[in-house]
């Protein structure tokens, strides 16, 4: 099969498309002929490089996709080839103390398809039954392969870590890309009032067409004084950081009393400063939120099939052009996910 894969980390230009050869799934495993797969951020961390991650040579990445089962294991019984399927990529032990109480998202042996094994970023990809949901007919598969990873971490950072209620004020960063442009219409969907920051007029035109009230252009505005001005120096409920080191600071203090941070990554870095003083003085909650657990991943991808929220694709490329779609994210070029195709 061909597939995208890397034998070394470092800049795009170790993305290679080529020859790998055919997995055949395992007891518990399915194999999928692939339709469309997505680009997250991940990719990009995952190429470059993160402490501890060791992963076996040449690694194939992707966390995201979706098509048609091909093969599955002797002991699968949820699907059968032929049926149309997506992944989803959180994977847990099912047997610690956190996945038996409930929340699999905590566990200890927590890992991501892509980041800490094998991706699905190729032709026939196999990846574990319990990584797999229906896909409904009639749901195109670039919207089944660009929904998942995204759609779920933002819909647990606002309705089960943040604790989102109808009515409060909501500041997403960084609307344009993947978390970001899900959490602007999760949370409009849940009826909180939506900020909404970019780097250009033209991006803050599609967070607006898609849920916002209001747009900050952060390369022309300071952020915390816009939202600051705007709700009468109250500030909002809550903000939804995914950018880390460079935003932490004015996210702290654009919050209102009592108000909540919810983060689920640090593109910018992991190690900001930090104003305990205004943390403990304004009684704010720091959350942090990873993934979703099966029953989110259910609720969210629901309102996605129904087309009650959307993934906005700013790019369709084949897989052999996978290190230009890296470039467009680290680039922060365009609106929304970058869809990879088989070169078929």
């Amino acid at each position: 099969m061909q597939a995208v894969q890397f034998s070394e980390h470092g800049n795009r230009a170790v993305v290679e498309y080529g020859a790998h050869p055919d997995i055949d799934p395992g007891p518990d495993e399915v194999r999928l002929r692939l339709e469309a797969a997505a680009l997250n951020h991940l990719d990009v961390w995952t190429r470059r490089g993160l402490p501890g991650l060791d992963l076996r040579m040449p690694h194939i990445p992707g966390s995201d996709a979706a098509g048609v089962v091909d093969a599955v294991g002797e002991r699968v019984t949820r699907f059968e080839p032929g049926d149309r399927v997506a992944v989803s990529a959180g994977m847990h032990c099912g047997d610690c103390e956190f996945c038996r109480d409930g929340d699999p998202t905590l566990c200890v042996d927590y890992h991501v398809i892509g980041e800490h094994t094998r991706g699905v970023h190729a032709e026939f990809p196999v990846v574990p039954e319990d990584a797999l949901v229906p896909v409904p007919d009639g749901v195109d598969w670039e919207t089944a392969a660009a929904a998942p990873l995204v759609f779920q971490t933002a819909w647990r950072m606002l309705t089960t870590r943040a604790e989102l209620r109808p009515g409060e004020s909501v500041l997403v960063l960084g609307a344009s890309g993947g978390v970001g442009h899900a959490a602007v219409q999760i949370a409009d969907y849940l009826g909180a009032e939506v900020y909404a920051t970019a780097s250009s007029d033209e991006k803050l035109a599609y967070a607006d067409e898609i849920g916002a009230d209001h747009t900050v252009n952060y390369e022309r505005e300071n952020v915390t004084r816009a939202v600051r001005a705007d709700t009468g120096k109250r500030g909002v409920d809550v903000v939804v950081d995914h950018v880390g080191a460079a935003t932490w600071q004015d996210s702290l203090a654009s919050l209102a009393r009592g108000g909540r941070l919810v983060t689920c990554g640090a593109t910018t870095g992991p190690h900001p400063e930090t104003d305990i003083n205004r943390i403990f003085w304004n009684q704010l909650s720091v959350l942090g939120s990873t993934m979703a657990t099966p029953g989110e991943v259910d609720d969210v991808l629901d309102l996605v099939w129904a087309g009650e929220l959307e993934p906005r694709v700013r790019a369709t490329l084949p897989m052999s052009e996978t290190a230009e779609g890296h470039r467009m994210l680290e680039e922060r070029e365009g609106f929304g996910k970058v869809v990879l195709v088989p070169d078929r």
